[in-house]
């Protein structure tokens, strides 16, 4: 199967271009995948997809490269199929019109997946002839998007094959908000890869946080409920990595409150995930999280993580009291007194950090990608068949409604079945 990720910029930094890389990656380990880049602003992407997967980029917009178009005539004209906000926080173009509706047309993809409403848009209204599977993936949430643009955006879904979003919830918003729509609507979250270093052995007195260091993330509100951790546990510091419009303010604040020897603004780090593993907790305080990539990276590291019960993402990864702590979003008090319940109990943050790294590989890529084979299948059998074995299984076991000694000696039976649906799927 060929299939085909539709990317904004593959050459920037960010959560959706991670995540699209990670699943790419994942998934050409059995199939043809070729990541497209409508725009290329770099020599080379600084956060490469796996060797598998082909990186392609419709306009080139770096400077005085040979190719570049920063030029073109179309290059400086607005979008005319999207909506102003997206167009203008994105710069869609008419050349990006006419670059995407070239490439949609001409592709053999037999899988195609926009990764943001811009694109999205492209996708259903652009080369309409074409059969190939079409995917959206809302990697926001459904009342996270400037109103114009959800509207472009829910005009647009009815006519995909399925929409993916990153949380259950938000699945359920969206069916909620398009019931007459007949795309198949499902929770497809991002996938994080395992971190390649040895995981924290929760002894450092050290609380960790990473990201953008802007509103939302609330890392002022970190800074504050810091201030109490300090005062009753004084040797405790404080470090956290990102770049952001906020940063100069979380100097002062830090400043004001007398803290720098307990909070350090480390700045932007990669890989992040050595710089998790050095701490003993997390912290997330954000008001709003769509998913929550860093979440399942300290996870992934042995790290619990203290996290605001905001709506959607958290939620649905931690599991409060078993592999992290969720607390009242935007109450420095919450905050402090989970950092404080896993500061002053060794055990229990060693013990919730080992159910943080095992929990974590439900994210695992490869997991994410057979997901996403599902969402294929259920749209489109004939286009992946599943493998006999998987069937078999399938088959075999017994409805829910039977009997507890039926499903007990049908699970009995299935076991050697699953083994070789899994060697299938490895296969």
């Amino acid at each position: 199967m060929k299939i085909a990720f539709l990317i904004h910029n593959a050459y920037g930094i960010g959560g959706t271009i991670r995540a699209t890389g990670n699943l790419a990656s994942a998934l050409a380990a059995h199939h043809d995948v070729e990541l497209v880049s409508v725009y290329r602003s770099a020599d080379a992407p600084k956060l490469p997809p796996g060797r598998r997967v082909r990186l392609t980029s419709l306009i080139d917009i770096r400077k005085g490269a040979p190719g570049s178009e920063t030029d073109n005539e179309l290059q400086q004209q607005p979008s005319a199929l999207l909506p102003a906000r997206e167009r203008d926080v994105k710069a869609f173009t008419r050349l990006a019109d006419l670059r995407v509706a070239q490439y949609l047309e001409a592709t053999d993809a037999d899988v195609v997946v926009a990764t943001r409403p811009g694109l999205l848009v492209h996708l259903t209204r652009l080369a309409t002839e074409r059969t190939y599977v079409r995917i959206g993936q809302e990697h926001l949430i459904h009342g996270g998007h400037h109103p114009e643009v959800r509207a472009a955006q829910d005009a647009a879904i009815p006519l995909l094959d399925a929409l993916t979003t990153v949380s259950e919830a938000d699945a359920a918003t969206h069916r909620a908000m398009l019931p007459e729509a007949r795309t198949h609507i499902a929770a497809l979250p991002n996938g994080v890869s395992a971190a390649a270093v040895e995981p924290s052995d929760g002894s450092a007195e050290l609380v960790v946080a990473a990201g953008r260091l802007i509103p939302v993330k609330r890392y002022g509100l970190l800074v504050d409920a810091f201030a109490k951790v300090v005062a009753e546990r004084p040797d405790w510091r404080l470090r956290i990595y990102g770049r952001g419009p906020e940063r100069t303010a979380l100097r002062e604040r830090i400043d004001e409150l007398g803290l720098n020897e307990n909070i350090a603004l480390m700045g932007p780090h990669s890989p992040i995930e050595t710089e998790w593993a050095k701490g003993s907790i997390a912290a997330v305080t954000s008001d709003f999280e769509s998913f929550g990539m860093t979440i399942v990276e300290a996870m992934h590291c042995g790290v619990p993580v203290v996290a605001t019960d905001c709506p959607q993402g958290p939620r649905e990864i931690i599991e409060d009291g078993v592999d992290g702590l969720l607390v009242r979003p935007g109450d420095a008090d919450a905050i402090a007194e989970g950092l404080l319940k896993l500061i002053d109990d060794e055990e229990l943050r060693r013990s919730m950090g080992r159910a943080a790294r095992a929990s974590a590989q439900r994210y695992a890529p490869a997991q994410i990608a057979e997901r996403f084979e599902q969402i294929v299948r259920e749209v489109r059998p004939e286009l992946l068949p599943e493998p006999a074995a998987v069937k078999a299984v399938k088959a075999a076991e017994a409805p829910a409604s039977a009997p507890a000694a039926l499903r007990r000696t049908a699970a009995r039976l299935v076991r050697p079945l699953r083994r070789k649906a899994a060697e299938a799927a490895g296969a």
